[in-house]
Formats: C-alpha cells, structure tokens, sequence
C-alpha cells in the first residue's frame, strides 16, 4: 500500500521525465540536415534593375533679395502670398537725402566741365605758339588736371545715380513672395534686416542624391516614377535634366544631386518647397523569364552550370546564362521552369 501511494503521488513526475528522455534520444539518432544546403525552384519572373532615391521639391529660380544701402523704409509694396511679375519694384527707401546727394554730384560735375572747357579755350593754340619746352609742359599738366578732375565728377554722378536707384528693390524674376523681414513702412534698416524672399513656382524640380556608384547610371531624360509623402501613393512623372559634375558640399560621402523635372497635373497648386518623397527609376527591364539567384551558378573551365534535383540525386547540369540583374542570373538554357537546384 505504501508503495501505491508513492507511485500516485509521483506519477506526473513519472511522465515527465519519460518524455524528456524520448525526446533527446530522437534528437539524437534523427537523420541531419546539412544547414548549408539550400534548394531552389525554378520559376520565370521579371528582372528589373531599378533604383530608388530620396529628396525634396526645391526651385531652380529663388532670390533673396535685399537693399544696396540703410536707409528709412517708406514703401512697402508687396506681401507674403503675393504674386509679382519680373522687375516689379517691392519696396523703396527715402529718397530725399539722395536724391540731394545727386543734384550736390551733378553741380560739382558742371564746375568740372565748365573749368575744363575754359582751360582747352585758353590754351588752344599752346602747342603752336612760340613758348619753351618748360611752359609747355606746365599747360600740359593744367589741361591733363582738369580732364581728371572731370573724370572723377563723371564717376561720382553715375554712383549716386545708382545709389538713387538702388533705393528701390525689384525682384529679377517673377514668383511668389515667400518672406517679408519688414513689412511695415517707416523703419530704419540695413541690408541685413529687410530680406524679400521670391520663389517662381513654374520653376520647381525634385532634387535627389546620387552616391558615387549609383550616379553613372542616369542620363539626362532617364524617365523616373515619384511619390510625394504629402500625396500619398499619387504617381508623378519625372524626367532627369541634369546631373551634377562635382559632389554637393557639407554632405556625409561623396554624393551628387539629380534634378528631376516633374510633370503636375491636379496638384500643381498644393506642392509646396521642401516636400519630401522618393523617386523611383527603371533602367532595364527583363519580363517573364527564367532566373535563379545569382549565388546557384557555378563555373568551371569557363562552362557555367548548376546542381540540379535529378529524383535523388544530384547531377551537375551545365546551362546557359543572360543577364544578372539585382541578385538574379537569367537562363537562356540547361533547365526548366519548376526544376530544383541546390547549393552548398
């Protein structure tokens, strides 16, 4: 009875370690499977060589623009949001002060002239006039000093005509504004302190970047799928116009920039500078054709084969191969769809 109730007692105990001991002796004597053995079945797909690039909407025409000159800020022509048209003028400073600096450069310059026309008036004949070499050479110098004094007159009127002009800010191309540092009328500012920013949006591209082994595949007109992060899986179209010739600065590794020219439709008024996305470019394309990794091929004695499933056994086979494109080697003959291969 004593030995029963030892036996109920553990019999779960029992159980357990019967299994236990089942388990390491199948692990034991079951057949090994060499890990390094792969097989692969034979199927025809599509080989595509393709590449995928990260970037951002940027604008080939943007300006920032700003005055020559500090001065009071007396107009304001223009506003965040605001369409202009190429020249157009934003914005002017005082003009009273220079335009007094004009009219004191342009007296100057008629003394200048007026002393220079009376000096060739009464030294006309100097050259002729029976007079020694000393006093020649002393009109010399009183003619040649009122030429340069004329000279300088001249070049002090065309920089206070370009001061007067320089009063007014225009923008050389036409766009959007995008920034306005002042916007009111009626402050004191520098040039570092009033920034018009423009940016024409007829001239917007998809800038992307190019790593050194990845750029000597584009050409100019490679055509490229896009997709802003901002649309969704909205497909846009783009076309490479031009590839970079020197590695873009302050960059990590050696990468050039691609711009991408971008065909809009329906978004064209939502797209917005710095919008990211990822473009995405097909340079050859092989459809519906034999192909095994890359890594199954074999050569020997310039003869490339593979292993091949034969019922059991395996049996070298030779065949013969197109293209490798991403990993995958294609099979022009030697095997057929559904045949197995293996490698080790």
């Amino acid at each position: 009875m004593k030995l029963i109730k030892i036996v109920k007692r553990f019999w779960i105990l029992f159980l357990l370690g019967f299994l236990i001991g089942g388990f390491v002796v199948w692990n034991v004597t079951k057949p090994k499977v060499d890990p390094k053995i792969k097989t692969y079945t034979l199927v025809k797909q599509d080989l595509v060589d393709s590449l995928s690039l990260s970037g951002e909407i940027d604008a080939t025409e943007k300006v920032s623009l700003r005055f020559q000159t500090s001065g009071l800020l007396t107009w304001v022509g223009a506003k965040e949001g605001d369409l202009v048209k190429k020249y157009q003028v934003l914005a002017s400073l005082d003009k009273r002060q220079l335009q007094n600096q004009m009219n004191q450069v342009m007296n100057t310059y008629l003394t200048n002239r007026w002393s220079f026309e009376q000096s060739q008036a009464d030294n006309k004949d100097w050259q002729t006039n029976g007079m020694t070499d000393l006093a020649r050479d002393t009109i010399k110098r009183t003619l040649d000093k009122s030429q340069f004094s004329l000279n300088n007159a001249v070049l002090d009127v065309e920089a206070a005509d370009l001061t007067l002009k320089f009063a007014n800010l225009w923008t050389p191309i036409e766009g959007i504004v995008t920034n306005v540092d002042a916007p009111m009328a009626g402050q004191n500012i520098t040039p570092a302190t009033a920034t018009f920013e423009v940016i024409n949006p007829k001239t917007i591209y998809f800038s992307s970047l190019a790593d050194q082994t990845e750029v000597t595949k584009f050409s100019v007109g490679q055509k490229g799928t896009l997709i802003l992060d901002s649309f969704g899986d909205k497909q846009i179209e783009g076309t490479v116009t031009s590839i970079a010739f020197t590695p873009k600065a302050d960059e990590t590794g050696t990468v050039y920039e691609v711009k991408v020219a971008i065909l809009l439709d329906d978004i064209t008024e939502s797209i917005r500078m710095g919008m990211t996305g990822d473009i995405n470019f097909v340079f050859k394309e092989i459809k519906n054709v034999l192909a095994i990794p890359a890594s199954y091929v074999k050569t020997d004695k310039n003869e490339s084969f593979v292993n091949k499933m034969v019922g059991k056994t395996k049996q070298k086979t030779t065949v013969k191969i197109g293209e490798t494109i991403d990993g995958n080697t294609e099979i022009l003959s030697g095997l057929n769809e559904k045949d197995v291969i293996y490698s080790n």
